[in-house]
């Protein structure tokens, strides 16, 4: 598992290659809550939940599950907030101590150029006037939106569309028009794309 760092030093973050024994981590408990899930689906959510554990033990939270929602939102120990991601072939986690980060969302993509015929789905008007097309031809949009739903969807329990979420990279921020929150952001471009979305806590503000 590597270590990635982001400039917001309360959050860990952790990011692993999916391998075929990872299902194999999941506690029964676990097992039980994805029902029929296919392997890939469970090796994927066992990945997720090794890199999550061991961002927990650094904070002294010994192993458990990590259940989810009806709405398949991760359930976290009390006081931690937390979101996990993949893709097909690397899984990521990320944690904090809820008093210090609010809310969280991580989301990761390969380093790849967005597919074609996604920027008009992807990107409003006004972020399409605020990037070249070379940016919007990347993932960083995409992850970045993701992540900020991520955060943002045990706060205001709504789905939100690609269009419902403004970025702006310059910033910082990622703006939820139809819920009028925003989010701190930060992007990690390396052999993936890794966007993390963020409100602060209470001990915070």
């Amino acid at each position: 598992m590597d270590i990635i760092r982001f400039h917001q030093p309360n959050i860990l973050v952790g990011i692993r290659p999916i391998e075929r024994v990872d299902e194999a981590a999941l506690f029964a408990s676990e097992v039980a809550a994805f029902g029929r899930a296919v392997a890939k689906v469970r090796r994927q959510s066992g990945a997720a939940r090794i890199i999550a554990r061991t961002l927990l033990g650094k904070l002294g939270v010994p192993p458990m599950p990590i259940l989810k929602t009806q709405s398949g939102v991760p359930t976290w120990p009390a006081g931690i907030v937390g979101s996990l991601a993949h893709h097909d072939t690397v899984a990521a986690a990320a944690i904090a101590e809820k008093k210090i980060i609010g809310a969280l969302g991580i989301d990761i993509e390969p380093n790849e150029p967005l597919p074609g015929g996604l920027i008009d789905l992807v990107a409003t008007s006004r972020e399409q006037g605020m990037y070249d097309l070379r940016l919007l031809q990347r993932r960083d949009l995409f992850v970045l939106k993701e992540a900020v739903y991520k955060a943002c969807f045990p706060i205001c329990n709504r789905i939100l569309e690609f269009q419902d979420i403004e970025i702006d990279i310059n910033s910082n921020i990622g703006y939820v028009i139809t819920a009028d929150c925003s989010f701190f952001i930060e992007l990690y471009n390396s052999k993936n794309i890794i966007g993390l979305a963020y409100q602060m806590g209470s001990d915070r503000r």
